[in-house]
């Protein structure tokens, strides 16, 4: 059990996502193959270029592969992880790339609707990325022109993860790896939302009337790219809309740009203003009807309310020509309409895992400056 948190406030600490762990692990593991090196440590570059070194457990050669351990360090994230052994065995193979293999504690894949197919191990697509280039980067630097196998496990990883969602959403045997930043922020709730409500002070101070509340990095990307607005009028909502959308009745703010995954937008269109899984899930039954209302026959709402993911039913709904994300944003806007003052002009984003705009409402021009 994890020390209970103080009593008077404190900075809260950040940690390092099972993705690091990875990256951290496969490196030391094959930079041991290539050169010999044994590691207790290792310094790996996070997705933004932040250099972190990660303490290892333990870094040998054993058979034909070699393999390293770290503990998972969630800071003051209260993460199903923390304290985890995440491990990599490494094997080096004659054709060049990464192939990724789950071990131990990680998961497979076997229902589709996910970011990755059925079959694949739960390793993200970030920290595959992560682990590629780092590992690549090291067989540049020490002139070897083969490829490896990387299997990641994670010690306890199958009991960890039926504390988590990944049974219901068909991956079985293990947790998932993890991160899109590399860093694990503390959920703190008051923590971040105070951090919100200064994130939003700061913006209208400095003259920004338009902010975009995003609940990630993904659609923060998006905002940028749509409006190519400043870092300082992106908020960094996360699942705290409510946070958002409360605090716009207190400070001068013209327009606001929500934007989210689709499933995040789903659960604001239903009236959640805390989109984390703790407490608010995503209504098939409801996506279904909302299909219903944009022309979607009674096969394909049957066909969402038997949907594995709300990604799921919205590939369906794309696929026969239903709008479900500009009906789902229309909700959520809607919804938030009814929480902000009416000086303020509301529009609504949605968009998939790679970042591209499958919704919007409330609209009125795109690209304008901030």
């Amino acid at each position: 059990m994890r020390d209970e948190t103080a009593e008077q406030p404190a900075p809260l600490r950040s940690g390092l996502t099972t993705g690091s762990c990875a990256t951290a692990t496969s490196l030391a593991a094959a930079r041991l193959l290539l050169s010999g090196q044994v590691s207790d440590a290792v310094e790996i570059v996070l997705p933004k270029g932040k250099q972190v070194q990660m303490r290892l457990e333990f870094c040998r050669c054993v058979d034909d592969y070699a393999e390293a351990g770290t503990l998972k360090d969630a800071g003051d994230d209260p993460d199903v992880t923390h304290g985890a052994l995440v491990f990599a065995r490494v094997r080096l193979e004659p054709a060049p790339g990464v192939r990724f293999v789950a071990g131990a504690g990680v998961g497979t894949v076997t229902r589709p609707g996910l970011v990755l197919g059925v079959g694949e191990p739960a390793i993200n697509p970030v920290p595959r990325r992560m682990m590629t280039e780092h590992l690549l980067n090291l067989a540049e630097s020490l002139g070897y022109g083969g490829g490896f196998e990387v299997m990641i496990g994670v010690e306890g990883g199958e009991a960890l993860a039926l504390k988590t969602m990944n049974p219901r959403l068909g991956i079985l045997g293990g947790l998932s790896i993890l991160g899109t930043s590399g860093i694990v922020r503390p959920f703190s709730c008051a923590a971040y939302i105070a951090s919100i409500h200064q994130g939003i002070d700061v913006a209208t101070t400095n003259g920004y009337v338009h902010i975009a509340a995003c609940t990630g990095n993904a659609s923060e990307d998006t905002m940028r790219r749509v409006y190519n607005i400043p870092d300082i009028a992106l908020i960094e909502m996360g699942d705290f809309v409510g946070a958002v959308l409360k605090h716009l009745r207190k400070v001068p703010v013209e327009k606001l740009s929500l934007c989210g995954g689709f499933g995040k937008i789903s659960k604001l269109a239903a009236g959640h203003m805390d989109l984390h899984s703790r407490h608010s899930s995503i209504d098939l039954p409801q996506l279904a009807q909302w299909a219903a209302d944009a022309g979607a026959d009674s096969e394909l709402q049957q066909q969402i309310r038997d949907a594995n993911t709300s990604q799921q039913a919205l590939a369906m709904s794309a696929a026969v020509g239903v709008p479900l994300g500009d009906v789902v944003c229309q909700h959520a806007l809607n919804f938030a309409r009814s929480v902000v003052p009416a000086r303020v002009q509301v529009e609504v984003f949605a968009i998939d895992r790679q970042g591209a705009i499958v919704g919007q409402a409330g609209v009125l021009s795109l690209g304008e400056p901030a």
